[in-house]
This record gives structure tokens, sequence and C-alpha cells, in this order.
């Protein structure tokens, strides 16, 4: 058996067999902490409760505008959030929801039928396999307009092959739109291989910046982090055990356009919100750097201008200026650690809160405006 083979197999233990509800999680990082909208809540309350208990999401993976779309949920578990995209693409969309555990398959199969019955429509199918071979699922390349993911791509153990399943089922235009783990820095070995740590998202996240090159090494030119919050290991048996790495959860949309760049470059571009996504009339977030209020004219580089214009977000926006000319780097755009959410960590059993925040705070106010 190869080390990726004894990984998922733990993984599948994990969550199949060892787990039997969000009460047995030894950490937070695999609780949805993302305040749930208004008008989401309504949904939820469609969801059967057996299929909510076995839920271990990271954040919210319903961005707008899903009306009628074809979406694929990777590493679905139990399929709340299949059941609560399927509401939301209605009657003429689909929801299809991979995972490789049997035990969480079998309670999403097993209510599938309710669900049929609570929308008035069934419009959801679920498949076994793993997110690292897709291209052995029958799914057509091409086909999805968004791809979700809630806090499975840190448990993958190819993490490079996964997103260029993604890229190659995605429609152009399309979004994967998802939530996971990430770390402020290369994880130690100790840490990557400690069951727990693996099974609870942390042992398999991402260093930050190690994703953005998967991301784009994958055709994803410019990754967009839509939220972020920090995520406080205090557990005392588990806090010493990941040293002074810092995580974060954070919600990131990549789309698959072929002509985006590696740098946010100004061609002398603008948009304006017409005001017309529902539940958000008076603004919208495309991501943390752009927050578009209706009908102001707002400044963008070539990328975010065809984000907007080549996605399903088109008709909503009036475009202004073209590619004919160039006008450098546009400005403002850097790196350094992009989650705005920092602090310093509560403190766990006989661990004191780290109060050296600085390095931290000093990377976030140099991040890109783009």
């Amino acid at each position: 058996m190869t080390t990726r083979d004894a990984v998922q197999e733990a993984v599948q233990s994990y969550y199949g067999q060892q787990l039997t509800g969000t009460a047995d999680l030894k950490t937070s990082a695999c609780c949805d902490a993302d305040a749930v909208p208004s008008w989401l809540r309504p949904l939820l309350a469609k969801v059967h409760p057996e299929v909510s208990d076995r839920y271990y999401g990271c954040g919210l993976v319903c961005p707008p505008l899903l009306s009628g779309c074809r979406i694929l949920d990777l590493g679905s578990g139990a399929g709340r959030d299949v059941y609560l995209l399927a509401q939301l693409v209605g009657a003429t969309g689909s929801v299809v929801g991979v995972d490789m555990t049997p035990e969480q398959l079998a309670v999403a199969r097993r209510h599938q039928d309710f669900h049929a019955q609570q929308f008035g429509y069934d419009n959801v199918s679920f498949l076994e396999g793993t997110i690292e071979q897709l291209e052995l699922l029958p799914l057509e390349p091409g086909s999805f307009d968004v791809i979700v993911s809630n806090c499975v791509l840190n448990l993958s153990t190819d993490k490079a092959a996964v997103l260029r399943g993604v890229m190659r089922l995605l429609k152009p235009g399309g979004e994967f739109y998802f939530s996971d783990v990430y770390a402020d820095r290369r994880l130690p070995e100790s840490v990557q291989r400690h069951p727990v740590l693996y099974g609870e998202c942390l042992g398999g996240a991402l260093y930050w910046n190690d994703f953005l090159r998967l991301a784009r090494g994958a055709g994803f030119a410019d990754p967009r982090l839509v939220s972020d919050r920090p995520i406080w290991i205090t557990e005392p048996q588990i806090a010493p055990l990941v040293g002074e790495a810092r995580f974060y959860s954070a919600t990131y949309r990549l789309f698959n356009i072929s002509e985006l760049e590696d740098a946010c470059e100004d061609h002398g571009q603008a948009v304006i919100y017409r005001g017309t996504i529902p539940d958000h009339a008076e603004r919208w977030d495309l991501d943390q750097h752009h927050s578009l209020e209706s009908g102001r004219v707002f400044p963008v580089c070539g990328n975010t201008y065809r984000m907007l214009q080549q996605s399903r977000f088109g008709e909503h926006f009036s475009f202004i200026g073209d590619f004919s000319r160039h006008f450098g780097l546009f400005g403002g755009c850097g790196g350094g650690l992009p989650f705005a959410s920092s602090g310093p960590a509560p403190a766990a059993s006989g661990f004191p809160a780290d109060t050296d925040t600085a390095g931290v705070g000093s990377q976030a106010s140099a991040k890109s405006c783009c």
C-alpha cells in the first residue's frame, strides 16, 4: 500500500466510521463559523436532520446566480451542500455529489426521496469515487457551470490532480468556488502525517502560497479570495502538535478563463454594477477587494474585467473600455499573506497566547487591491 493509499484509507475510516456527527470533531477547523444569511435559513430547514448532523464543512459555498446551473460538489459527504444547492439551481438545474466514503454516501442516498418530496423535483445524483481521479467518473469535460468544495481539498493526497480535474470539467467562464483550510507556512512532516490532525483538516492544509502556485499551474491564473477567518487551535492535546503554525479557513473563487494574466494589468477599464443580482441590490462583492456598489463607476484591472464579462455575472454589469491600450500594472497590487483576519491566538491550556502579531499585520496590509 502506498502512502497516498494509506492516507485515503485513514480519511475514509475517520469520516465513515469514527465520526458519527459534528460533536465528534476534536477541533473547530471543520466547523462552519460563517454567518448563515437570512435568505438561506429556510432552505437549510428543508435538509433532513441526519444529513445536517453529518456536515463537516468550514465555509459557505453558495455563490449567487445559480438558477439553472449544473453544479459538481467535490467531497459531498452526507450531501448537505448538495441538497442546499439543489434548491438554488431549481428544477432546471442539477447537482452531482462525489465522495469516496461509502458510509457518507449511504446517508445522502437514503434521504434522496425525502428531499425530492420537499423540493418538488429530484435534480441530484451521487457518485462514489476519489476527487483526485475525476477523469474515471462518468462526467463530461466542460459540462459544469460551477464546481464547489467545502473543506475537502486539504484532505486530498494529490491536490494538483484535483485542480487539473476541476479545470477539465468546468465550462469556459465557469468557476470553482470553494472553502478550505490553509496554513501560514509549510507544515512539518510530523503534522502532515498525524492521523487526527489530518482528519481534522489541519495536517493536509496547504501553505497559502503553495496553493496559489498549484492553482496557477492548473490554469487558474488569478485566484480570488472571497472571505477568511482564523482557526484557533485551543484544544490542550492538539495545540502543542502544530507548534507556531497558524491556520485559516478561506473561501476562494477560481475562474476558467484562458485570457487571465498572472498579474493585474491596467487597461484603463471600468465596470458599473447594475444592482440586478438577487439579494444584492445595493452592493455585490466579487472578492475581498472588489465591493461593487450599484450605479458607481468602478475602475478594474483587465483580469477583473474579464471575470465579470465572461462569466455568468456579465449581464449584471456595464463595461467601459477595452484592451487596446495598456498603462502598466494596476495600482496597489502587491503580495504577502492574503488573509485579513488575524490576531493573537487564544491560549490553550499550558500555552500562553501569542502576543506578537506585527509580522502578520504588516503582511496583510500589503495585499493586492485586485
